[in-house]
């Protein structure tokens, strides 16, 4: 046996708590893995472990040598379940999380592509704006904007940029005329997002501007609200390219202040940090770049 299966039957034998355990987890004989344990003695120089009757302990030159070939053997089981997890076909239940402004207009519609290339997928998808716990709510995939992501113990792939612009309706600037400059945004109704409060935030170049000061009669916890508010004429918003560019090119809705373009806030593929992610999960994140990126389609 060489160095390194020694290695890793060693941090299995110190796992087991015992030589016999071990040698049933490997389907071995014990004196067969006791044999192995005393080649690997002979062959670095040291005593590992202390055996009595009552069963074996870590000498303490024994307790390094096992924290470094335990974290060989995860490595090693790791690059195991991920080569077996490339094989595998998805399949099963994937529980997907995205916002119902970017869910409805964007996700919905290629996901019809991927469920046709795996059908043996079965999707559950959770369209909301409100924060949910990965974890507690066993969510496989988030498809989120920067500034919902706020855990950082996830992680995240950027699957495409977001832009975001200011616009009304030409029927709300015909009643109360079009701001030129944004200090006149304080003589207008602004539509806020009531969720996440860094979205209510306008960066422009040389400072912060804050449109939460600015006058508002209307707050909604969805994005997809806003930007039917902003059609139905009762005031102006910042809203996402994605969603309103056909709106921009039919006139629907008018573009103000041309100069601005936030393009602080990306899209991203967000899963829990797992040792390795399933087909079905790989497979989704794979069709979502495909499909969003480089350039998105709201801009093809």
């Amino acid at each position: 046996m060489d160095l390194s299966s020694q290695m890793v039957l060693f941090a299995r034998v110190v796992d087991a708590g015992s030589l016999s355990a071990a040698a049933r987890t490997l389907n071995q004989s014990p004196s067969a893995v006791s044999k192995q344990v005393s080649h690997l003695e002979d062959r670095v120089g040291v005593r590992l472990l202390n055996r009595s009757s009552s069963g074996i302990s870590l000498t303490d030159e024994g307790q390094q040598f096992y924290e470094r070939c335990s974290e060989i053997a995860r490595s090693i089981s790791d690059a195991e379940e991920m080569i077996v997890s490339l094989s595998e076909k998805p399949k099963g239940r994937l529980h997907v999380l995205a916002t119902v402004a970017f869910g409805k207009s964007q996700v919905m519609p290629i996901m019809p592509s991927f469920l046709e290339k795996y059908p043996e997928v079965k999707l559950t998808i959770d369209l909301t704006d409100t924060r949910r716990d990965f974890t507690d709510d066993r969510i496989d995939l988030g498809i989120l904007f920067t500034e919902q992501i706020e855990d950082q113990t996830l992680v995240a792939r950027k699957l495409t940029h977001n832009k975001r612009v200011v616009c009304a309706s030409p029927a709300y600037l015909e009643r109360y005329g079009t701001p030129e400059r944004f200090s006149d945004l304080k003589k207008h109704n602004y539509l806020r997002l009531s969720t996440v409060e860094r979205w209510n935030d306008w960066h422009l170049e040389g400072g912060e501007f804050y449109p939460r000061r600015l006058p508002s009669n209307l707050e909604t916890n969805s994005a997809d609200a806003v930007y039917h508010a902003a059609l139905a004429g009762i005031g102006v918003a910042r809203l996402s390219t994605y969603l309103i560019a056909p709106d921009l090119a039919s006139g629907r809705l008018v573009r103000l202040f041309p100069e601005y373009e936030d393009t602080r806030s990306d899209i991203y593929a967000v899963y829990s940090n797992r040792r390795n992610l399933s087909p079905k999960v790989r497979a989704l994140i794979d069709h979502l770049v495909s499909e969003l990126g480089p350039v998105p389609p709201w801009e093809r």
